[in-house]
């Protein structure tokens, strides 16, 4: 069979190029043009889209010149194909698991940055602690400036063991700032200076008597305060097995707080040999020069002896 002579019945059998050669064209082949199809007349001419043969059943036959209607969409399965594992001995496939994120650093598309976001809570936690901390260190434990006021005593609780006599000099070594021994304290009323009853810690065992009447005082004028601020005076005394109380000056301002000249040292009743101890006022003071005056008042109760004074820096209880 020569290209042309009897037509196409079969498309193997079909020419698509007949129209090049002279017998083509004399019966009849024509190039390709617009939508129709090209060949000869009446030639098999069937488009389907690729996968969309049915074997085994009649297939729609279109029109001279066009497409047939393709049955799927791209990308998607067409109803009439059967995987080759579906057919009884076809080849089985085993579905591979895909790894679960591990939470690896990974690259792009490797999952969320768990570590930034971590780190982050972990910052803002911190700033938060670190604000809490520093509104409670700056809090201001002061009552309240008082001027120049004697402040208020600690109270007995505070004092509940009884402390134990102090060398002053040590003390005001050890804090850079003045002491004084009662001989050289300015005496007012009926007090005077004495040195036969032993255990006083001033120079020369001398101390303060005569302090048991109202209107009895002893006076410090201390000079060389370096600033002005929270200070901590303590007075030497002993008392006869008993407490006793006094009050408190500091710059012409009475305290409001008495000076507890309790039995601390637990001497035994009359004995003021064995009743020597220390006792404290928390005060403010001037930069430069302030005066302190312990005085026995209406209300006191005095019996006792006083034999030194001296001042710690800020508010102490020892």
């Amino acid at each position: 069979m020569t290209s042309g002579n009897n037509g196409a019945t079969t498309p193997e059998d079909d020419d698509p190029f007949g129209y090049l050669y002279a017998d083509g064209q004399a019966n009849g082949a024509q190039p390709p043009s617009g939508g129709g199809g090209y060949g000869y007349p009446g030639s098999v001419n069937r488009v389907r889209a690729v996968g969309q043969r049915q074997y085994g059943q009649q297939q729609p036959t279109a029109a001279y010149g066009q497409i047939p209607q393709q049955q799927g969409v791209y990308g998607q399965p067409n109803a009439h194909y059967a995987a080759p594992e579906t057919h009884p001995g076809g080849a089985q496939t085993v579905q591979q698991q895909q790894p679960a994120y591990s939470g690896g650093s990974g690259g792009r598309g490797s999952g969320p940055n768990t570590k930034g976001l971590l780190i982050g809570a972990i910052a803002v936690v911190a700033a938060v602690v670190i604000g809490i901390s520093v509104a409670m260190l700056g809090g201001d434990d002061d009552p309240g400036d008082k001027g120049n006021q004697a402040d208020s005593t600690p109270t007995q609780s505070q004092q509940s063991s009884a402390p134990s006599p102090s060398n002053s000099n040590s003390q005001a070594a050890e804090d850079d700032l003045p002491t004084i021994d009662a001989k050289a304290l300015a005496l007012g009323g009926g007090a005077t200076t004495a040195s036969d009853i032993k255990g006083a810690q001033a120079d020369g065992g001398v101390y303060v008597t005569g302090f048991n009447q109202v209107g009895s005082s002893v006076t410090w004028s201390v000079n060389g305060i370096p600033k002005s601020g929270k200070y901590t005076v303590f007075v030497g005394f002993s008392v006869p097995g008993k407490d006793a109380n006094a009050t408190l000056t500091v710059n012409g301002t009475p305290s409001t707080s008495p000076v507890n000249l309790k039995n601390y040292a637990k001497g035994p009743e009359g004995d003021y040999e064995k009743g020597w101890t220390k006792t404290y006022n928390w005060i403010q003071l001037n930069k430069g020069t302030n005066t302190i005056k312990v005085s026995c008042e209406q209300g006191n109760q005095c019996d006792a002896l006083i034999d030194q004074m001296w001042l710690v820096n800020g508010w102490v209880d020892s």
